[in-house]
């Protein structure tokens, strides 16, 4: 089967991102011809005058809709789109040049319906973004929480770059309307249609991650509510490691206590940790300024993820509330 590649953009008050990723696209190296639909999800400022700046360049359709929500939009502009596989991006992302090449490799010599890719830190970044960018992606923290990146069909896509043919969404129905964790409940649901995933490693995209430290807490905070309600909608995909973060923060907790009670061991540990966590991003990112900011991140990101997690668990798993009653924040009507 020939592919037809679609990529599918919802964008919200951000024109100065659909620029720089626009001007990306006219930078890729291939001959592949692709469309680009971009969704404009009920933005007050839009990027239709950006866009029109693109037309003589690259082959884009432009629609504008309510605002409801960023699963929706992929899925409307999926309606929309001309092409068999579609590839869904965040608007605050950059394509490297060798972008669509790798994905057509990667499909060529083993095909799978649904495939995601990793992000990376682009050198203009800032020193919070490249922080932010370590926190999420490193070994070392919750960054190996999305699934086994080397099973082929374990690996869960997360759709700031991530691609689906169109026989897989039509069986599928898409995304719901759960926001975050839209993305990890469609990849569920097609492992239960038969369906297999994939990480494709070469077909990063810089993803720049508007965001702050107060943005950053209550994304991940976010991510700590809907990992329960996805552990109840599909029991078969639990995992003690999605608990790491909450006991992690009750950990240092008790280690402060014992502290104060002359048993300094404990927090000790946490402290090797953090150091580790320095030496690490000291390594990746070779600045003393990111690898403080680092530290930073992670102990955001596992505060904001486990109370959101523990809240969750509580109210979700223990107290068997309804999802959408006890969180309406995380729904889309």
């Amino acid at each position: 089967m020939k592919l037809h590649f679609s990529f599918i953009i919802p964008v919200y008050n951000r024109p100065e991102e659909i620029q720089e990723l626009l001007q990306s696209f006219t930078g890729l190296k291939t001959d592949t011809k692709f469309e680009i639909v971009i969704v404009e999800d009920g933005s007050s400022v839009t990027s239709k005058t950006i866009i029109e700046a693109f037309k003589d360049k690259l082959d884009i359709s432009y629609f504008f809709k309510e605002n409801s929500g960023p699963g929706d939009s992929r899925n409307f502009g999926i309606t929309q789109a001309k092409g068999n596989y579609f590839i869904i991006l965040d608007s605050d992302c950059i394509l490297p040049e060798n972008y669509l090449t790798e994905v057509e490799k990667s499909l060529k010599e083993n095909y799978v319906d649904c495939f995601g890719g990793p992000d990376a830190a682009h050198e203009s970044f800032t020193n919070l973004q490249k922080a932010i960018n370590f926190s999420m992606t490193s070994f070392i923290t919750t960054g190996g929480i999305r699934g086994n990146k080397k099973a082929l069909d374990k690996f869960q896509p997360r759709s700031f770059n991530m691609g689906i043919s169109k026989k897989a969404y039509e069986d599928s129905k898409g995304f719901g309307r759960i926001h975050p964790g839209e993305d990890p409940d469609l990849s569920i649901r097609l492992w239960g249609l038969g369906y297999k995933t994939k990480l494709i490693p070469k077909a990063f995209v810089y993803h720049k991650r508007r965001i702050s430290w107060r943005k950053f807490y209550q994304q991940v905070y976010k991510f700590g509510l809907v990992r329960p309600i996805l552990n109840k909608w599909h029991p078969q995909t639990k995992k003690t490691t999605y608990w790491f973060p909450t006991l992690f923060c009750l950990g240092f907790i008790v280690a402060l206590l014992l502290f104060f009670s002359n048993l300094k061991w404990f927090l000790i540990a946490y402290a090797l940790y953090f150091l580790l966590v320095f030496f690490v991003a000291l390594v990746s990112t070779n600045s003393l300024i990111i690898s403080f900011l680092s530290i930073i991140a992670i102990i955001i990101q596992f505060v904001g993820y486990g109370y959101g997690f523990f809240k969750s668990t509580l109210n979700i798993g223990v107290l068997n509330k309804a999802p959408e009653k006890e969180f309406p924040e995380l729904f889309f009507k």
